[in-house]
Formats: structure tokens, C-alpha cells, sequence
């Protein structure tokens, strides 16, 4: 068995266009156009990339975005005080905060800060609390990202077991709660699991979210199980080059899995999208109207 390479640039891509679409009906019909702002702090280069591709696709999709870039060595208060002015701003219907923050700023009271209608990254707690009561909530992008990715592939989850490995604030515990949601039987593993492996071949669903390098062995994995990978770990390649790989031993995993994401070109890309897609949700809700059909 060779699995099905799940093709994460293209699922995104349409995602982004009906965004656009959806952008256009908010314009049209209602004179709304979603507006976001990325909150960047520090010089990190990764950080950097990541957040110019959010501005371009938000650009692309007709979102008005802005950044706004802070150095390094910037005071709490004054990350701070960017948020509430943000907050305060009609026009800006999603926030987003880059993280990580440098030391001397606190990451959990940034993102308490931020208004939970405007958080569109879904860190907040009141966001995280009404997911995992299974009310309407900002969905954290990569999970939301993964969800659509595998009810495409199987349809309805109801039923599946499905194992998350990491169990992380930002994907493995909301992703818990959104499997929960479409009925499926979840566990999450952690550093403490017991019988990793064992626990992995039991999985029809098996998410690598724990951020270490091919860590999840191809023979773990369930024969024809869907494998969605969340982790992008750098490592290095030899003659001083480096390449981008996930939790999974992808090479492995493929010949027994029934479908799998790459890494790069799997998770990635549909985070991206996500965010765009939530930005759209946050404007909707805050204008009181309904989220235009895009299909």
C-alpha cells in the first residue's frame, strides 16, 4: 500500500478563494470589508516570513491588513497598550499577536488582553473554553486547518479513534476538542504515554503535534489510517544544508497508511488559509450578519 499524498498547498488555495469570495459578498452586500492586524515583535526570521505571507494571502483575498512591528526590547505595557488600541478599533475585526514573545513579555496576559470576538488565533480562554463545552468559539487555525483536511478525506468522523500526540494549548488540545465534537473516540498521548506505539496502531486517525523530528515510526501506524502531521522541525542534511521534516517518519509512514500529509506542503499552508477564513467568521459575527455561502 502506497498512501494518498494529501495535497495541503491545494486544499488551501481553495480555501483562500472562497474567502475572496466571501469578501466580495461582505463588500457588496453589506459594505464590510474584514479588516486584520498581525502584532510583531522582535527580529525573528521565521516569525518574519510566516507573518509577510499572512499579510500577501490577506491581501490577496481582499482582507485589508495591516502589521505592526515592535522591537525587540520592548516594555509589556506598550505590547500592551498596541492591543487595547486594537481592540478599540472598529475597523479591525481580527487580532494577531506572532508568537513567540521575547522573555521579558508575558505571552498568556498579551493573549488574555486581546478581545476573545477579535482573537483570531482562538488562544484566548474564553475562546479555549467554549470549544471544549462545544459552543461557538474562534477555532485555533492549525486544528481547524487539520479538521477540514481529514472530513474531506473520510467524510464523516463519527466513530473513528483518533490518537493526537502533543497536547499542547495552541493544536493537540483543541484539536482533541474538535474531534470530540464530530463524534470520534479521542486520546491524547504526551511524553508520559505509556506503550506509545500500541497506542499509535490502534488509531484510525493519528495526528503528530509534539514537535519532535520524525519521532512517530512508519511502523506504528495503523495499515490504512489517515496521518495528519503538525510538526516542522529542522534538521540537517549533510554538506551543511538543512530540510524540513515532521513528527512522522514520513518515508515509513507512507507505505502503510492510507492517506498523509508532507511536511512542507501538508499543515502548513492550510493555517494560512484558516486564518484568513477565521478573519472572515470575526467580522460576520461582530457585524451581526451571516457568513457568506462561497460555494
Amino acid at each position: 500500500m502506497t498512501a494518498d499524498i494529501i495535497d495541503g498547498k491545494a486544499f488551501a488555495a481553495e480555501v483562500r478563494r472562497k474567502v475572496g469570495i466571501q469578501v466580495a459578498a461582505l463588500k457588496a452586500a453589506h459594505g464590510l470589508t474584514p479588516g486584520l492586524s498581525v502584532v510583531l515583535v522582535g527580529e525573528d526570521p521565521a516569525s518574519q516570513v510566516y507573518v509577510r505571507n499572512k499579510g500577501k494571502a490577506a491581501d490577496e483575498a481582499g482582507i485589508v491588513s495591516d502589521e505592526i512591528r515592535m522591537d525587540a526590547g520592548v516594555g509589556q505595557d506598550e505590547v500592551l497598550a498596541v492591543v487595547r488600541r486594537l481592540n478599540a478599533d472598529p475597523a479591525v475585526h481580527a487580532i494577531l499577536v506572532q508568537l513567540p514573545l521575547p522573555d521579558q513579555v508575558d505571552e498568556a496576559a498579551v493573549i488574555d488582553a486581546i478581545d476573545p470576538a477579535k482573537d483570531v488565533d482562538g488562544f484566548h480562554v474564553l475562546n479555549t473554553g467554549r470549544l471544549a463545552v462545544g459552543l461557538d468559539a474562534m477555532v485555533p487555525c492549525t486544528p481547524l486547518g487539520c479538521l477540514m483536511m481529514l472530513e474531506d478525506r473520510l467524510g464523516d468522523l463519527s466513530g473513528k479513534r483518533a490518537l493526537i500526540v502533543g497536547r499542547s494549548n495552541i493544536v493537540g488540545k483543541p484539536m482533541a476538542s474538535l474531534l470530540l465534537s464530530r463524534h470520534c473516540t479521542v486520546t491524547i498521548a504526551h511524553s508520559r504515554t505509556q506503550d506509545l506505539p500500541g497506542e499509535c496502531r490502534r488509531a484510525d486517525i493519528l495526528i503528530g503535534a509534539v514537535g519532535r523530528a520524525q519521532m512517530i515510526k512508519g511502523d506504528w501506524v495503523k495499515p490504512g489510517a489517515v496521518v495528519i502531521d503538525v510538526g516542522i522541525n529542522r534538521i540537517d542534511a549533510g554538506e551543511g544544508k538543512t530540510r524540513l521534516v515532521g513528527d512522522v517518519d514520513f518515508e515509513g509512514a507512507k507505505d502503510v497508511a492510507g492517506a498523509i500529509t508532507p511536511v512542507p506542503g501538508g499543515v502548513g499552508p492550510m493555517t494560512i488559509a484558516c486564518l484568513l477564513a477565521n478573519t472572515v467568521t470575526a467580522a460576520c459575527r461582530q457585524a451581526g450578519v451571516a457568513v457568506p455561502d462561497a460555494a
